[in-house]
Formats: C-alpha cells, structure tokens, sequence
C-alpha cells in the first residue's frame, strides 16, 4: 500500500499533484519522493510517497532528510554575496588576492602527440564573478572528458580536491565545475568561520532552517532516506544504512542535508527579494535582482558530457534552449512549455534532487529523490510530471 504522509494541499485540484507523485514513483519504480510548493508567504502544497529504505519499510515523510548536494551552492552564493554587501570583496577582483592557490592554477589546452598535458599560464585572473557563474575554468571531472583524463594520471594533491588545472580562461566559456567550491574556500577566509558556522548564524537559523547541516546528527539519523544507485537492469541497489560521520571540512559546492520544508525556506527568501519570514534581512534587495539576472552575457549554458553513466547521464537541463547563468543559478530566458515562467531560477544535487523559482508567478518548488545516475531519464520525467502538475493546477 503506497501511502502520503503529510501530505497539504491549497490547490483547487491538489490531488493532481498527489496523483502524479504516487503513480510517478510506482510506475518508474523510484524509491522515495517528497516535493512541497510555495508562494513568498504560504506552503500550497507539500507531499511524501515511499520509503525511507527498502529494508525497514519506512515511510518518508515532507520531514525526511536528504543529501543535497549542488543545491548547497546556492547557499554558499548567498554568503558570499553577504560579504559583497559587507565591502569584504567585490566581484570584478582577482580572488587570488585571499585565496592564493587560484593564482596559480595553468590552463590544460589539451594533449600534445606524444600524449603529454598542454599546460600554459591563464590569460587573465579568475575574478569572484567567474566563480560564481561556472565562468572560471575550475571544471568538474566527471563532466570534461580532457580534464577526466588529465587527473587520472596528475592527481590533485592528497590535501586539496580543487588543485588541478584549468580548462579555459577565465570569462570566456561556460562549464559547470568547482568555482563555487572555491568560493566556499573564500567565505572561510573572509569571516574566520567554518562554512557550518557561517550558514547557521547568518542564512539557515535566521531562515527557520532546522534541518539544513553538514551534519547529520545521530537523533536525525532515522529521517534520512537512503541513497540508491539504479542498476542496469533497472532495479536499484541501496547503499549501506549508516550514520554518516562528522564531515572534517565543509565545501561549498555540496554536503548539506535537508528537507523539502527547509529549502522551500530558502527559494521563499529569493522570492521576497531577500527578507526572512520575520522580516529578517538576508541579502538586500538590489543583490536579489543580481542574482535573478544573467551574468554571463553572450556566453551560454552547455550541455554537460558525463564520462561516468553510473553517476550522471548527460546534462542537459533545458533542451533546444539557450539558457544562462546569473550569481548563484541557472536562469531560463524562455519558458518551460506548461512549467515555469521565463526568468525562472533553478538548480539540482547529483543525486536527484531539485528546485526552481519562478518569479514571474511568485512560486518555488523543491522535489526530492534520492538515487543515482544523475538526471537519469526516469528522474527527469518524474521532475517534468511533477512541474506540470503545478502549473496545471495554479488558479488562473
């Protein structure tokens, strides 16, 4: 029997929702799914279908916890742009000046005859404005193929995941990658906190995010869905349940858990151009509209190679469209047929978790799964089904 738990609806039709999600889950065999949608100042829905893991049987709720990997990012956006405000560092200035490592990173042009890495110098320093929009040339692994190959026999140093070099110079393509890592690194830097501190003092107890960490307490331990890994027979194959470990350093580009509940806090702070639920101030007004808008100028968002099909399909969030990046989010200039509204922001964690942020009708939505490969085909329509169940049943 396949039951919602908590499952509120304000919608005319929010059973369309609900339906879509039951049946989505039983008919693409997906695990788990929780999802809630918001409006700046209200919940208009939010539901759970499935189970926490296979072997209990437990079923999650809107309160599981989940991995959310790249969904961090936009947090750590948020701090730095915080720091922005402060006058502690602008965008256009070369990072290297706190973080010196950035300085000295070469550009990888490719591999010579003899099968020998082209490394030279980068034409210009990486500014905090690249970092943020994945303009930089710090590029994830899996998803450069010329980079993939590089690390398998240069391997960044036992003490630092990020040392490796660049794939372009910085400003002129775009590539998904560790810029926001690096970013997290100058949050560090510029506060004298760890990222763990700076979010709970300065984003997530401001925004009532309870659940939203680094860490996974043992007393939240039983909220946590277990991470699967789909097999290529289509069954899936569940990882070990146990309690993760007190990370020893936090990264900007991922390793928070949460909720759908919790998040929505957020893209709900984004929605109200910066303010908490209590007024509180979290970012101005002004550094909101920078972070609804493209940032990248001409350049636009690429369809992203994966080198590894267990762990990430090809990505390619918006097909037969241009879309760009601003500080901190993917933005769609056209919109989704049926879904989201141009200008709508966006982003995901690796293991299929997602969210957008639609301005234009002042709405957010958080949907939550937990399994691997990445935008694996199931995932995505399970994604698309969801988004246009909402839209179908806003007001008119």
């Amino acid at each position: 029997m396949m039951l919602a738990y908590g499952t509120k609806s304000l919608f005319a039709a929010g059973g369309g929702i609900d339906e879509t999600l039951r049946t989505g889950i039983v008919n693409r065999k997906i695990p788990a799914v929780t999802a809630i949608v918001a409006t700046p100042d209200k919940i208009l829905y939010s539901g759970a279908f499935g189970k926490r893991d296979s072997a209990s049987g437990v079923e999650v709720t809107p309160g599981s916890m989940f991995r959310i990997a790249s969904m961090t990012k936009a947090i750590t956006t948020t701090a730095t742009m915080q720091l922005v405000e402060q006058g502690k560092v602008t965008v256009d200035e070369p990072v290297s000046k706190y973080l010196p490592a950035l300085g000295t990173l070469p550009v990888l042009d490719g591999f010579d005859s003899a099968g020998q890495p082209k490394l030279r110098p980068a034409k210009k320093e990486i500014a905090l404005k690249h970092l943020l929009t994945h303009t930089s040339g710090c590029v994830y692994p899996p998803w450069d193929s010329v980079l993939s190959k590089y690390v398998k026999t240069n391997p960044p140093p036992a003490d630092d995941s990020l040392i490796y070099p660049l794939r372009f110079d910085p400003g002129t393509r775009w590539e998904y990658g560790t810029g926001i890592d690096w970013a997290g690194r100058l949050v560090e830097k510029l506060s004298g906190m760890t990222l763990e501190d700076y979010f709970q003092r300065n984003i997530l107890h401001p925004l009532g995010m309870k659940d939203t960490s680094y860490i996974c307490p043992p007393e939240k331990f039983d909220r946590l869905v277990n991470l699967a890994r789909k097999q290529t027979d289509g069954s899936f194959k569940e990882e070990a349940r146990k309690q993760p470990p007190v990370p020893k350093t936090f990264g900007g580009g991922g390793g928070l858990y949460s909720t759908v509940a919790d998040y929505a806090r957020f893209t709900q702070m984004i929605l109200r151009k910066g303010q908490g639920p209590g007024g509180e101030t979290i970012l101005k007004p002004k550094t909101v509209e920078l972070m609804m808008a493209n940032q990248i100028g001409p350049l636009a968002v690429e369809e992203l190679k994966s080198n590894d099909p267990t762990t990430s399909a090809d990505v390619n969030m918006h097909p037969g469209a241009i879309d760009k990046y601003t500080f901190g989010f993917l933005l769609n200039p056209t919109a989704y047929p049926g879904g989201r509204s141009a200008g709508s922001l966006a982003w995901a964690g690796i293991d299929n978790t997602f969210y957008w942020i639609d301005p234009h009708r002042q709405l957010t939505a958080v949907i939550m799964m937990q399994f691997l490969p990445f935008v694996d085909k199931d995932a995505v329509a399970m994604l698309g089904d969801f988004e246009k169940a909402v839209y179908a049943n806003l007001p008119r």
